[in-house]
């Protein structure tokens, strides 16, 4: 395959592994590069940035394709301690000669001259078309744009993936992945479609066999259909789509009684998170999309990324037919 996005990165297929906490470590992004996509190692599921360093180490030792680092920012000035370890982060991507950057979260326009001058691609994570109008004209050099359907942070338009991804299309001139709801060839072929130069895949590659989850958790989630997740934390403006179970039932409980960030992370805490993850603890609070639903079996990477890219081509020549004179 051939786009935009495979010439920028220098990938096989036009397929990015959205960065995940406590879901992606280095065995999961050294898979699916691997296999022609593009892994990105989530920095914020390390400690320090020394720990990060030792697995862009282990990444770079086990293959030479491309991969990239997420790094999520909080709203500026936010929280100290962690505004320090996010530069700290950049700092290391830059150090260890990390090719790509996938940023999220607040505006990356502090940070692209340095990642530039070192020579880092860079690609924003947005949730919404006029976001990925600023992430272009700051000087990333491509988006992804995640709708409605996806797992984590949808944003709060609640806009569903088709729309979005064809008012982004409108919008900007740069690379566009799309993702929300992709896990297979018919997803990627959508995509596609509708403009975007390839696919952003997250809840696919979370129950994949070489992802950091606990066998009871992907029991738990083969089971779960697009009905059973549910958006939480609207009242503090940072909707996240999680599992509909006894926490995020709590989480909403407490947000019809007003009470604040402190309060949600008792159960929200990305400590938990890691907890429930690793531990196959499916009481917890837990992050996934509703393209859930549509996985039915835990696969090696790379036959998830060789039947996506057999999916979607054969969804082309259906087009082509379909079109024909």
């Amino acid at each position: 395959m051939k786009t935009r996005l495979t010439e920028l990165f220098g990938i096989q297929y036009p397929i990015i592994q959205s960065g995940m906490l406590w879901v992606t470590d280095p065995a999961i992004v050294i898979a699916v590069s691997e296999a022609g996509g593009l892994g990105v190692l989530t920095a914020h599921s390390h400690p320090t940035a020394e720990a990060l360093a030792e697995s862009i180490r282990r990444i770079k030792a086990a293959t030479d394709k491309p991969f990239g680092i997420n790094i999520s920012m909080l709203p500026a000035g936010a929280n100290p301690e962690k505004e320090a370890l996010i530069r700290q982060f950049f700092r290391t991507v830059i150090e260890e000669g990390v090719p790509i950057v996938e940023t999220a979260g607040r505006n990356p326009e502090e940070f692209i001259p340095m990642l530039k001058e070192a020579g880092v691609k860079v690609i924003h994570k947005c949730t919404a078309a006029r976001f990925a109008r600023k992430a272009e004209s700051v000087g990333v050099d491509a988006v992804e744009i995640i709708g409605y359907e996806a797992g984590g942070h949808p944003g709060m338009d609640d806009i569903g993936t088709m729309v979005l991804v064809q008012q982004t299309m409108d919008t900007v001139k740069i690379p566009v992945a799309a993702g929300g709801g992709v896990v297979d060839g018919r997803g990627l072929a959508a995509m596609l479609a509708l403009g975007a130069d390839g696919a952003v895949v997250g809840t696919r590659f979370a129950l994949s066999e070489e992802a950091t989850t606990h066998p009871a958790y992907r029991s738990y989630m083969l089971e779960r259909t697009e009905r059973d997740t549910v958006l939480i934390q609207r009242s503090i403006k940072n909707a996240a789509r999680v599992v509909k179970n006894d926490a995020a039932a709590k989480v909403l409980a407490m947000e019809a009684e007003g009470k604040g960030l402190a309060d949600l992370l008792t159960i929200t805490a990305g400590t938990n998170v890691k907890k429930n993850v690793s531990e196959g603890l499916t009481d917890g609070m837990l992050y996934i999309g509703q393209g859930v639903g549509l996985i039915h079996e835990i696969k090696p990477v790379a036959q998830i990324i060789e039947e996506m890219v057999a999916g979607a081509r054969e969804i082309a020549e259906k087009t082509r037919a379909a079109l024909a004179d």
